[in-house]
């Protein structure tokens, strides 16, 4: 007489609870999956046995009913399941989820990020590279802000806020949406106060030796760029001197290290957005440096346009651009908008000069952004040498199963 007994694959890792859920493959489908990549699209899945509710654990098997990982699921999203462990004993329970977020903590103790705790910010957790897709924390002091872009894991937004209350000095945590999540996860939550005080309006930073005066709160993401902080150091190594040109400046970060640690002569600096010209402006005036950097409003390409007709050049342009492709379909377009900027950078950029060229477009890869640079080069008849590739710091890691976090690219050039 054979065994009915449900496998162990099939149950939460105990014999006398029900089966999970299952969710089969195509043929042909589970290669990226046994590479541990974390996102199972719709387009994947041949067949869903079982009836699993918004988030609830699910099993990702192959075609034949194969083992893959155990994950969340999510009808309302085109990510239909987002995978958490290749362990075919490991359920996805409250013990998992907190060691996690404690190993990310760990990361960023190891690497010196949470000294200097009450001035200081970093990113807590980074989603797929600490192995939580789905969910982001970044710290300013002793607020936290934290974002989720998966409809399972804001279901576990007890367990986060319990974690972090036990685990730091909170003063407060705020919750922060991105644009777009709430409609590709069926996320119904807003920007909210999640426990203690909302943040201050102005809260100050310090990076690299700078102070900084942000908005948790109203400013983009979550107030502040952290993913720059080693690239603007290392770009401004290249400006001794220099007369500067920034595009997107945001609250000035790249121009203030390129006066106080690079000792450019001068930065000239625009923003579309006015209100952060005036922070910006106001960091220039608490460093004591407002006096060599000009802060303006102003959209890129138009500003660029401005200054090729003047004939107006300069030592070094920096370009650090908001993400510009969203979705797959959207990266020709964005490199199409990456080339005109970068093309437009050199009409005013002097014979020598210094490029800092960034892309922070996850969908677009470090090879297409080179390749998009040879075609500058290649339009405008002029030698691009790359002296530095540089990506994101230790607090914002790749995982490199999942090439899609690796987001940031800045190009540190030489233009002849």
């Amino acid at each position: 007489m054979s065994d009915s007994s449900p496998s162990v694959s099939e149950t939460n890792g105990e014999t006398d609870t029900p089966p999970l859920p299952r969710v089969l493959l195509k043929p042909r489908r589970a290669l990226p999956f046994f590479g541990r990549h974390p996102w199972v699209f719709a387009g994947a899945i041949s067949r869903i046995e079982g009836k699993p509710q918004p988030g609830e654990e699910v099993l990702l098997q192959t075609e034949r009913g194969e083992f893959i990982a155990r994950g969340l699921f999510n009808p309302n999203s085109n990510i239909r399941v987002r995978l958490y462990s290749w362990d075919a004993e490991q359920p996805l329970n409250d013990e998992l989820w907190i060691e996690r977020l404690t190993q990310a903590v760990a990361l960023r103790e190891e690497t010196g990020l949470l000294e200097d705790f009450e001035t200081s910010g970093c990113r807590l957790v980074f989603s797929e590279a600490d192995q939580l897709s789905g969910l982001t924390i970044d710290r300013y002091g002793s607020w936290f802000l934290v974002q989720f872009s998966s409809l399972a894991l804001s279901q576990k937004q007890d367990l986060v806020i319990r974690f972090l209350k036990d685990r730091f000095p909170c003063k407060g945590i705020w919750l922060r949406t991105e644009k777009g999540m709430r409609e590709a996860e069926g996320l119904e939550i807003s920007d909210q106060l999640l426990f203690g005080e909302t943040p201050p309006p102005h809260f100050f930073l310090e990076e690299n030796g700078i102070r900084y005066g942000m908005n948790m709160v109203t400013g983009q993401k979550t107030g502040f760029y952290l993913d720059q902080r080693d690239n603007r150091l290392a770009a401004a190594r290249y400006l001794k001197n220099h007369r500067v040109l920034e595009m997107h400046c945001y609250t000035g970060a790249f121009a203030l290290n390129a006066i106080i640690h690079g000792q450019a002569q001068s930065v000239q600096a625009f923003d579309a957005s006015q209100g952060a010209i005036e922070q910006a402006t106001a960091n220039a005036e608490l460093n004591g440096v407002g006096n060599r950097i000009r802060f303006q409003s102003g959209k890129a390409y138009a500003v660029l346009e401005q200054f090729k007709e003047q004939g107006e050049l300069f030592d070094s342009v920096i370009l650090d651009p908001p993400k510009m492709a969203r979705h797959r379909s959207g990266v020709k377009q964005a490199l199409k908008g990456y080339f005109s900027l970068n093309r437009l950078a050199l009409d005013v950029l002097k014979p020598g000069g210094i490029l800092v060229t960034c892309s922070c477009s996850g969908l677009v890869t470090q090879q297409d952004f080179q390749q998009m640079l040879a075609s500058v080069a290649q339009q405008t008849g002029r030698h691009i040498q790359v002296l530095e590739q540089r990506g994101q710091p230790a607090d914002h890691p790749v995982s490199p199963s999942c090439p899609e976090n690796h987001y940031l690219k800045c190009f540190i050039c030489r233009v002849a």
